[in-house]
C-alpha cells in the first residue's frame, strides 16, 4: 500500500514538473515581451547599463520575447529595424540622429502581433559642436562661416564683447552655418547656443594673441614693399590692419624672402611665443590668414619660427592651396614644425631674447604668385 502511494506521488510530481516546463517554454515563445535593461554594444563595456543615450548611438535592448519587432520609436522618431540584428532576447538599434518634435522620453516597440511595448528612455540631444571658422578675422557686417555639428535652430552666436551675430543660414548637410558679424566684437572665443546647450570655441575670433609676424607696423629685414597699408580696387579688403601681398613671378629655386629676421630686427614681437609652446609644442598651433588671388600650385613656402638661429631647411608648407580670392585661416600643428626642425638638425629651446623668424619661397617649379599673408601667431589648441 505504501509502495503504491509513493508511486502515485512520483507520477504526480513528474506530471507537475512536465507541465511547469511546458508552461515556461510556452511563455518564452508567446509570452508578453519585456525589456530587462539597455546597454552599450561595445564588448568591453557590456556591463554599462543605460537609461538614455545620445543621438546616433548604437544600443542593445536586452529582454524576453523581443522577436517579431517591426517598428521601434524614440519619442516621435522611428528608427530603422534590421531583422538580422534581432533575436528573442536582444535587439540592436541605433538612436535616430534627428531632433524629435515631440519629446516623451519613451522607447516604443511595435510587434508583428500588434503588441506594443513602452519603456522609459531619454534621448540626450547633443549640444552644439564648434570645430573651426573658414577665417578667424572677418570685418563687421561681413559673413563668417562656422563649421561644426548640432546647430539646431534656434541658434544664437555670441562673440567676445557680448555682441550677438545674425544667423544667416544653417547647412546641416555640410555641417556649417553663416553668421553676419556685428559691430563691437572683441578678440576671444565664439559661443554657440541652442535649446540643448552651449559651446565655446577653442579658437579665438579676431585672435590677437602671440603675433610673431605683423605688418602693424612691419618689422624685419626683408621686403617691406610687400606691405599693403591702403588697399586699392584690386587689393583684398583688410581683415586686421595692414597685410603682406606678394604679386610677382617666382622662379623655381629662386630664394624669395617674404618676411622675418633675427630677434633684434623683428623687435618685441620676436618674444611673443609663449615658453609653454616651446616646451609643449603639441599643445599649440601655428595659425595665419592667407588669400590666394592666384592658386598656390607650385614652388614651396618655408616657414621658420621658434628657433634661436637660422635653419635653411625649415618647415615646408607644400602646395596646392587655393582660397579663390577669399581670406582663409590656415592651422598647422606646432609639433609638426618641431619634427621638421629635428629632422634638419635643429631643436627648440626657451629664449628670453626672442626667436628668429623667416617666411620665404624656395622650391621646385615656377609660380605665378599673387597671394596675401597676415597674422602669423602661435596659439593654444584648447581654451582653458
Amino acid at each position: 500500500m505504501k509502495i503504491a502511494y509513493k508511486t502515485l506521488l512520483i507520477v504526480a510530481l513528474t506530471v507537475t514538473a512536465i507541465a511547469t516546463i511546458s508552461s515556461c517554454k510556452k511563455d518564452s515563445v508567446s509570452g508578453e515581451p519585456h525589456i530587462d535593461y539597455i546597454r552599450v554594444t561595445s564588448p568591453e563595456s557590456s556591463d554599462s547599463l543605460l537609461v538614455g543615450a545620445y543621438q546616433g548611438a548604437l544600443i542593445a535592448l536586452v529582454g524576453q520575447n523581443l522577436e517579431g519587432a517591426t517598428q521601434i520609436w524614440f519619442n516621435d522618431l522611428q528608427a530603422p529595424v534590421t531583422p538580422t540584428y534581432n533575436t528573442a532576447t536582444t535587439i540592436l538599434i541605433r538612436v535616430p540622429s534627428d531632433i524629435p518634435m515631440e519629446i516623451n522620453n519613451t522607447l516604443k516597440i511595435v510587434f508583428a502581433s500588434g503588441r506594443i511595448l513602452d519603456y522609459p528612455f531619454h534621448v540626450q540631444i547633443s549640444e552644439p559642436e564648434v570645430t573651426l571658422m573658414d577665417c578667424e578675422y572677418v570685418p563687421a557686417g561681413s559673413i563668417a562661416t562656422i563649421h561644426g555639428k548640432y546647430f539646431y535652430a534656434p541658434v544664437t552666436v555670441t562673440f567676445a564683447g557680448g555682441v550677438t551675430g545674425e544667423v544667416v543660414s544653417i547647412d546641416e548637410t555640410n555641417q556649417l552655418m553663416e553668421v553676419k558679424v556685428p559691430e563691437g566684437v572683441q578678440p576671444g572665443p565664439v559661443t554657440v547656443s541652442t535649446n540643448f546647450g552651449e559651446t565655446k570655441s577653442n579658437f579665438w575670433f579676431n585672435d590677437n594673441r602671440n603675433i610673431i609676424v605683423s605688418s602693424d607696423p612691419y618689422t624685419g629685414w626683408w621686403n617691406s614693399s610687400y606691405v599693403v597699408t591702403d588697399p586699392g580696387a584690386s587689393d583684398p579688403v583688410k581683415i586686421n590692419g595692414n597685410y603682406i601681398r606678394i604679386n610677382k613671378a617666382i622662379g623655381g629655386w629662386a630664394w624669395t624672402e617674404v618676411a622675418g629676421g633675427p630677434p633684434d630686427a623683428m623687435g618685441p614681437i620676436s618674444k611673443n611665443i609663449p615658453d609653454e609652446a616651446i616646451l609643449k609644442p603639441q599643445d599649440y598651433n601655428l595659425k595665419f590668414e592667407i588669400n590666394t588671388l592666384k592658386p598656390y600650385n607650385s614652388n614651396v613656402i618655408k616657414i621658420m619660427v621658434g628657433l634661436t638661429n637660422w635653419n635653411n631647411d625649415e618647415y615646408r608648407w607644400m602646395p596646392p592651396y587655393d582660397t579663390k580670392g577669399q581670406w582663409k585661416t590656415v592651422t598647422i600643428p606646432f609639433e609638426e614644425m618641431v619634427a621638421a626642425y629635428k629632422n634638419s638638425g635643429s631643436s627648440m629651446v626657451v629664449s628670453p631674447d626672442g626667436y628668429y623668424t623667416r617666411i620665404l619661397f624656395h622650391g621646385p617649379g615656377d609660380l605665378d604668385c599673387d597671394l596675401c599673408f597676415d597674422n602669423f601667431r602661435i596659439v593654444p589648441k584648447i581654451v582653458k
